[in-house]
């Protein structure tokens, strides 16, 4: 079961790693738009987080702030994705508000996974 546990864990950084490096890169371009794979990588840093947060036979307690947390961050940044994508689609561009916001609250809900 702990097999299966870390391969979940690995796949929840690969959709935090996906999205953060897909802001990364328009962040650095000068860009600023929301991509694709911005939201792919929401989307599966999600569906494995909702996993992991899902009781394993562990021992102990889980950390349920830390959970409610994180959940609350992602939906965050799931409506920035949803909210900057529409304006762009109508604009041609997204808010620089809420492009920074998207990295900043992607980078805050990895650094709460590890320092919490």
């Amino acid at each position: 079961m702990e097999i299966l546990r870390s391969i979940v864990i690995v796949i929840h950084l690969i959709g935090f790693a996906t999205l953060f490096g897909a802001w990364i890169v328009e962040a650095t371009s000068g860009r600023r738009e929301i991509t694709k794979l911005m939201h792919w990588g929401l989307a599966i840093a999600l569906v494995a987080g909702l996993a992991l947060a899902a009781p394993w036979g562990v021992d102990g307690d889980m950390n349920y702030a830390k959970i409610g947390t994180k959940l609350v961050v992602v939906i965050a940044v799931g409506a920035l994705l949803g909210i900057g994508g529409g304006r762009q689609k109508r604009t041609g561009s997204v808010p620089a508000a809420i492009f920074w916001l998207t990295g900043i609250l992607t980078l805050l809900n990895a650094s709460i996974a590890v320092l919490w």
